[in-house]
């Protein structure tokens, strides 16, 4: 692991006296939004996290190894490059090594490379889920698979809005990772603070959340965690114009013939085009929101050890 982990130095010192580390990834830096809102947010991110008193580990893949801890030029690089940097998943992560190509890490090879730095604690937008349709595609995220097996808890406004929810939180129950949700009982739907659907168990504050994670550390229970924190209501896009975007991008795909890793940042994109912009403005707010509660819980985490 040695070989191909490298850890930055912030980070390392953090790790060792016990400061509170939060991971970011960075698909949402290359894939998930435009530049240079890309490299704004991605720096803004990591400022928040120090403000608060923790350690950001921006994780990606540079030059044949697992990153824990980005400089400033490589989130400008990542972000200037966009969707020419691959966007990996943990089926990529050897070849890109091997390649000693720059790969820009989801949700589930984030997870893998906090779990071998140390790293508890990892915030995102939204998770992967099953799509719409899989049951004829068999289209289901990876990030679900890596929640089962990986002791990463991740902090998100839920799956994404393109997704099947109801289909994604069958699958998770069946691998046994808890669902929690922030002050909420009701499962968000990444732009919107409600989906219908109802979360495993409501926590109402980090240090809750913190507590969780150490028992379930204790006991051995392998996975993850899945933290489902809404956004803000004051950035919460207006529900119906939102929807109508969310149907016109995914008909679009289908038509398109849009599949696979490409199929989320295309509609992401087609779906900022046809808000006006307004869907990535409620994006980097709900990140924002995520990074404020993994900081929290990890300064809770902290406190306790």
């Amino acid at each position: 692991m040695k070989e191909f982990l490298e850890i930055s130095q912030e980070v390392t010192e953090s790790l060792k006296s016990n400061k509170g580390v939060v991971a970011l990834e960075s698909t949402i830096i290359s894939h998930g939004m435009p530049y240079p809102e890309n490299a704004e947010t991605a720096v803004k991110l990591e400022k928040m996290v120090r403000d608060m008193g923790c350690m950001p580990a921006t994780i990606a893949i540079l030059n044949g190894k697992l990153k824990a801890g980005l400089t400033l030029d490589e989130i400008e690089y990542l972000a200037k490059n966009g969707n020419r940097v691959q966007k990996c998943s943990r089926r990529d992560l050897p070849l890109v090594l091997s390649n000693k190509t720059a790969g820009a890490t989801t949700v589930a090879a984030t997870m893998i490379i906090a779990q071998m730095a140390g790293i508890e604690v990892f915030a995102t937008g939204g998770i992967g889920g099953v799509h719409r349709g899989a049951g004829k595609t068999m289209d289901i995220s990876a990030d679900l698979q890596e929640l089962a097996r990986t002791d990463v808890t991740v902090v998100s406004a839920g799956a994404k809005a393109i997704l099947d929810l109801g289909l994604t939180l069958e699958y998770l129950e069946t691998y046994g990772v808890p669902v929690l949700g922030f002050q909420t009982d009701e499962f968000p739907a990444f732009y919107s603070r409600k989906s219908g659907l109802p979360v495993d168990f409501r926590v109402d504050d980090a240090g809750k959340i913190a507590d969780i994670i150490r028992i379930k550390r204790a006991c051995g229970l392998r996975g993850g965690i899945l933290i489902a924190n809404p956004i803000p209501e004051e950035y919460e896009p207006e529900f119906d114009a939102l929807q109508k975007a969310i149907t016109k991008a995914v008909t679009a795909a289908e038509d398109a013939q849009i599949k696979g890793k490409e199929i989320t940042p295309w509609l992401l994109n087609r779906i900022n085009a046809l808000t006006g912009g307004e869907s990535l403005k409620a994006n980097i707010r709900l990140v924002e929101n995520n990074v404020r509660l993994a900081c929290d819980i990890v300064k809770s985490l902290t406190k306790k050890d």
